[in-house]
């Protein structure tokens, strides 16, 4: 998969630009408060409609206009393809070789790919909300579906909780919670049994990669942690049955919290390394070597998945890696992954092991 160029209008601090490579490796390098992070996120948008930075969509739109405009033309092994993402205060519209899509999720996934930030340190120590959207944006744009039954569980849930807000004091309205419970159940089995196959490809990778970072003497696990243990290889009606079950037996709890206790939204995961909680007893160094596991094996779940590579995005962590696990990073990607790299200066980074990378200099929302 290869991005040759991309075209920004309105977008954040750009007002315009057009940019074209032929590179497999390219480097953003400019001071803070630029726009390199603007220019990586604009990838990551036109890949997932979605930023990696916040929620609002219309924080993307300059103050140039009402709409933020984004063009992106990609070679894939089966041809090329165009996107277009168009973003105003009222959605997003976006078009696959000038046709309009009905649904986003018909956009998603077509151009796939992995971004890794310094905040993706996250991932490892932050709260499980940040490990939830890890693994929805990652299983998103390779199972876009994901993204529907997601959406909907989400306004079940939302619907649900409204009821048990109201039910606490006014019990009569319990007769409309089973067809509430009935709903979340239907598209939360399907969310719980996607992320745990996700989670179990994840690992084959990330165990493999974090032993060669670490020159074999640590190995990393990867476990999730649903609210509520089930097997995923039981039948529909069976866990159908057993989410029902929890939910009826938590009802009165619920009722006195005014929330739906458990769920997809409750999930966590975590990380251990040498059976030892990477968030409560690693180090530092040990916090990061899962995060850059954990991104390259991403790298290769989603080849796995759709038969090609995705397209590479670093924003700044080059400079955040020593020495070897710099190296360790720059020859998973080189040769095969069409790489963007964003940086502050070029001092910090093994330029002698990135073969050809084409060098762009950002400056005011502008490439000089």
């Amino acid at each position: 998969m290869f991005l040759k160029k991309l075209t920004l209008s309105n977008y954040r601090n750009y007002d315009s630009l057009e940019f074209s490579t032929s590179a497999n490796i390219n480097l953003f390098v400019g001071n803070n408060a630029q726009g390199k992070t603007n220019l990586l996120e604009s990838m990551y948008v036109l890949a997932l409609t979605k930023s990696h930075r916040t929620h609002q969509d219309k924080e993307w739109i300059g103050w140039a206009g009402q709409k933020a405009l984004i063009h992106g033309e990609i070679d894939k092994r089966y041809g090329a393809v165009t996107l277009d993402l168009q973003v105003t205060a009222q959605g997003k519209r976006a078009k696959i070789n000038g046709l309009e899509q009905k649904k986003l999720s018909d956009f998603i996934g077509t151009l796939n790919v992995v971004m890794f930030a310094p905040e993706d340190l996250e991932i490892v120590k932050g709260a499980p909300g940040v490990r939830r959207r890890f693994l929805d944006m990652e299983i998103g744009q390779v199972h876009p579906a994901y993204l529907y039954d997601l959406s909907q569980y989400q306004k079940v849930l939302a619907q649900r909780n409204n009821l048990l807000k109201q039910m606490y004091g006014q019990p009569a309205l319990g007769s409309q919670l089973d067809i509430w419970s009935e709903q979340l159940v239907q598209f939360g089995i399907k969310i719980m049994k996607k992320r745990q196959s996700f989670i179990r490809k994840l690992q084959v990778w990330a165990e493999t990669i974090h032993e060669g970072i670490t020159n074999g003497y640590e190995q990393l696990r990867i476990r999730y942690l649903p609210s509520f243990e089930f097997d995923d290889s039981a039948q529909q009606s069976v866990l159908f049955d057993q989410f029902m079950v929890k939910l009826s037996q938590a009802k009165d709890q619920e009722v006195r919290r005014g929330m739906t206790l458990y769920g997809p939204h409750r999930d966590d995961l975590t990380f251990l390394i040498n059976e030892k909680d990477v968030q409560t007893f690693g180090s530092q160094g040990q916090q990061r070597t899962t995060a850059l596991s954990l991104k390259l094996a991403e790298i290769e779940c989603i080849r796995e998945e759709v038969g090609e590579y995705p397209v590479l995005l670093l924003d700044d962590v080059l400079s955040e890696l020593d020495s070897h696990r710099q190296t360790q990073l720059i020859e998973t990607f080189q040769g095969k992954v069409q790489t963007f790299i964003t940086t502050t200066g070029i001092e910090s980074i093994k330029l002698d092991r990135l073969n050809h990378a084409a060098i762009f200099h950002v400056q005011d929302g502008k490439l000089v």
